[in-house]
């Protein structure tokens, strides 16, 4: 028999108001799937007197018998439409489904309250009750309907913590969610807990500054005013107080984690700094202890991007539900991990392996220890903690996607110049895998009476010296008062999955600032050591099939980030990147004998020279494999030339250099959060870059894109020629004096082509310069003034559009004669 946690519901709590009547609409799904909208009323709040109008609508499963329900959860800033396509597949496999929008979420009413036991968990409560009176529903008994829960993040969290309070539900599979959410928003890795945590300024400010709503009426959009008056504290300080913590421990699972007794699938994802891989394990270890049934699964998606692997997680939530609810025998390992396994260039898609266990372990199985090299070392805090190193980029991505951008042997352009003390292993003599959560000692000391805040996070250093991050998400460290007589603390560093090859060192890096964390303001020197080796957990044996699975990428583009970064990482080089020509000042770009080869040796670019003027649109064309992209990457400061130069107003580009926030790129395609409006994603990407919101220009940006009222909707919604618009907006963002665009008429209709056309026309205006990489070279005979076209690397030919093609011939006959010449 289930156990029951009922709350007194005030008569009418559950009045249902059918939108346009009780007539059913046909779902875009199979034909025999069938959804009904509607508008539950439920009472919640502390005293049971607060009444709310919840969005919902309900799948009808196929045949006249009754069937297990699921309640499927949406993510924070979203609504019942983000969950429509799994609710329809369960409809389909024989599920009664419902959705819902959360209250303050989409078109429900009532106020954001983080998944409170007072409101969030009395509206679930009574949605089940809901459920319990419907035909199409099983019940365990009158009142108890047979029924399973689901969701991601936000919805996640509403998962685990309606199981706590209502043992109606038989089975949950919450995904990306919390165990804390005190210590999710102020970590601290040395286990000292969210009273001594470092504020996770950036995640927090997109969540309670209004970003994740859709009607804004005050600092916090539509938060309970309690809610926002803790997050405009502890924002303003940094700093935690025990009401913060009090209230954010309140709506988490680790608080009644203990009452917990629902099959539990917990699906976390391994690109994520907002609740990274420690959060599930919490949650693992929690429910284990009751004796609940779990299954962990780290899949390579995550708040920061990466592959959402959809139809793989879609089929183990219901394959869970299937064991658990309907007692079919599918069997769901312990423990799942995916791991990629290369690039496949040819469907440019990443390999990867699912590795199986029939035990999950925790973040510290099998533990071995790195010795680290590296005597104790100085290393500044800046002034206002500006500027700040970068780890993850909420919503842009970890810097893993910017490893082209760390410097040779150093530790790299991610960590700003004397901010980072690095500390490696000997080169490893086997292949060294990781899987679970680092551990090492560290001593720090200064001469500041203030706390000192740290970063850990690993690198990767291969034969050639070239430091990758692994999945770079910072660790952060708070320690109280260490003093000039110092400090010794014992550090857990992210969880993460990760393989060290042979002959590759391990390298820890502990950094005084973090782009997404508040750090003292003041200017300090701490002394940083490592008074121990790094533990390297293996965790357990795992199992993967023969061959990889294949699974598409969703991320957002290395461009886009690496644009970002490259804007916010000035003077983290020496003196070779403010070389300046002041000849060439008003010159946007002068490239000249620009060559690189790949370690094949394949000679990708080959003595590359030409030039840019102000004004003109320029078009680069060559067929696939003429060099053009590995010339983009290198105009950009991703990689770097073996020989020549590439200058911008006269500046030589490296890795970092001021210039490139001149610079703005459109590269491999645009790459968005689906439930935020444009306007938001615009927002959002500048604020990574840490630059004044004025210098921005997106009022600008906006204009000369023509985005129109669009911008105000969720980029969900729109087209792929709006799409490509916001991205070339976002590449538009602070008016940049060059502005590079690799395709940006792929995927468009021919009007759409047209008005991309006119916006990058418009763009050339008042001196600004427009480079644009296309194989449509009709398009770029009407859209550029002038084209360089390469061929093996090479430049074969180069001026105005009028004298390349000459007269009576079109761009197509003159490019396919001057490929034929030079073949």
């Amino acid at each position: 028999m289930k156990q029951r946690a009922r709350w007194a519901a005030g008569a009418g709590a559950l009045a249902v108001l059918a939108i346009g009547g009780f007539g059913w609409n046909v779902a875009t799904a199979p034909p025999q799937i069938h959804s009904q909208d509607q508008l539950i009323q439920v009472v919640d709040g502390p005293k049971d007197d607060q009444h709310v109008t919840l969005d919902t609508t309900f799948f009808a499963p196929p045949g006249h018998g009754r069937a297990p329900a699921v309640l499927l959860a949406h993510g924070f800033g979203g609504s019942k439409a983000d969950t429509r396509a799994q609710a329809v597949k369960l409809a389909h496999a024989g599920y009664a489904v419902l959705t819902w929008s959360a209250r303050g979420f989409g078109k429900s009413t009532g106020q954001i309250a983080l998944d409170s036991p007072d409101y969030e968990v009395k509206d679930v409560r009574q949605l089940i009750d809901w459920l319990a009176k419907r035909p199409e529903v099983q019940l365990d008994a009158p009142g108890d309907p047979r029924v399973g829960m689901a969701g991601g993040s936000y919805g996640g969290g509403i998962s685990l913590m309606a199981a706590a309070y209502d043992h109606r539900i038989d089975a949950i599979a919450p995904a990306i969610t919390w165990n804390d959410l005190a210590d999710s928003l102020l970590p601290n890795a040395t286990g000292a807990g969210a009273q001594n945590g470092v504020w996770k300024k950036l995640w927090a400010g997109l969540f309670f500054s209004g970003g994740g709503t859709t009607k804004t009426t005050g600092p916090c959009g539509r938060f309970l005013p309690s809610i926002c008056a803790m997050y405009q504290q502890v924002a303003t300080t940094g700093l935690a107080t025990p009401e913060a913590v009090q209230m954010l421990k309140r709506s988490s699972p680790s608080s009644v984690a203990g009452q917990i007794k629902a099959p539990t699938l917990l699906i976390q994802g391994q690109s994520d700094s907002l609740f990274p891989l420690d959060q599930a394990d919490a949650n693992a270890t929690a429910l284990r202890r009751n004796g609940t049934p779990v299954s962990v699964v780290w899949f390579q998606g995550g708040h920061d991007g990466g592959d959402p692997e959809t139809a793989r997680v879609d089929g183990l939530v219901q394959g869970w539900f299937d064991h658990y609810l309907r007692g079919r025998n599918v069997s769901t390992p312990a423990f799942t991990v995916t791991r990629p396994r290369g690039f496949d260039s040819s469907s440019q898609q990443i390999n990867v392996q699912v590795a199986t266990g029939r035990t999950y372990a925790g973040l510290d199985a099998n533990a071995r220890t790195v010795g680290l090299t590296g005597d104790e070392q100085s290393i500044n805090n800046p002034a206002g903690g500006t500027p700040a190193s970068i780890s993850a980029l909420p919503g842009l991505g970890g810097a893993g996607g910017l490893a082209s951008l760390a410097g040779g042997g150093g530790v790299g352009s991610l960590d700003a110049a004397g901010q980072a003390a690095t500390f490696d292993s000997a080169r490893l003599t086997a292949p060294l895998q990781l899987t679970g959560a680092p551990r090492v000692r560290i001593r720090v000391a200064t001469d500041s009476a203030d706390d000192v805040t740290l970063f850990a996070k690993l690198y990767d250093v291969g034969t050639d010296g070239q430091a990758t991050p692994t999945r770079l998400i910072s660790a952060p460290v708070r320690i109280v008062k260490p003093g000039a007589g110092g400090a010794e603390a014992d550090v857990t560093l992210a969880g993460e999955d990760y393989r060290f090859a042979a002959g590759h060192k391990v390298r820890l890096v502990l950094a005084s600032t973090d782009m997404g964390f508040s750090t003292s303001p003041k200017p300090a020197i701490y002394r940083v050591s490592a008074v121990s080796g790094l533990s390297v957990p293996a965790g357990p044996t795992l199992v993967s099939p023969a061959l990889p699975l294949s699974a598409w990428v969703w991320a957002v583009p290395l461009a886009a980030l690496a644009a970002a970064a490259a804007i916010v990482l000035v003077g983290r080089h020496g003196a070779g990147s403010t070389e300046y020509d002041p000849d060439a000042a008003e010159i946007p770009l002068q490239i000249t004998g620009l060559t690189k080869a790949y370690r094949n040796g394949h000679l990708a670019v080959d003595g590359v020279t030409f030039q840019v003027e102000k004004g003109q649109v320029l078009g680069l064309l060559g067929p696939n494999g003429a060099g053009k992209t590995t010339t983009l990457r290198m105009l950009m400061g991703l990689i770097h030339p073996d020989a020549g130069e590439i200058r911008l107003f006269g500046h030589r580009v490296v890795p970092g250099a001021q210039v490139l926030s001149r610079l703005g790129s459109f590269v491999e395609g645009p790459g968005f959060l689906p439930h935020l409006s444009g306007r938001d994603n615009l927002d959002l990407y500048w604020k990574a870059t840490g630059r004044p919101a004025a210098d921005s220009h997106v009022d600008e940006a906006v204009k000369i894109a023509d985005l129109g009222t669009a911008l105000d909707r969720p980029v969900r919604t729109y087209s792929q020629g709006m799409r490509q618009r916001l991205a070339i907006a976002q590449a538009m963002l602070g008016l940049p004096d060059l502005l590079v665009m690799d395709e940006p008429t792929n995927g468009l209709d021919p009007p759409q082509i047209r008005a991309m056309r006119d916006v990058l026309v418009n763009y050339a205006t008042d001196g600004r310069t427009v480079i644009i990489s296309s194989h449509m070279l009709a398009e770029v005979e009407q859209t550029c003034t002038h084209v360089v076209v390469m061929h093996g690397g090479r430049g074969v030919a180069a001026g105005p559009v009028a004298d390349i093609v000459g007269s009576g011939r079109r761009l197509e006959d003159a490019f396919l004669a001057i490929i034929g010449e030079n073949a």
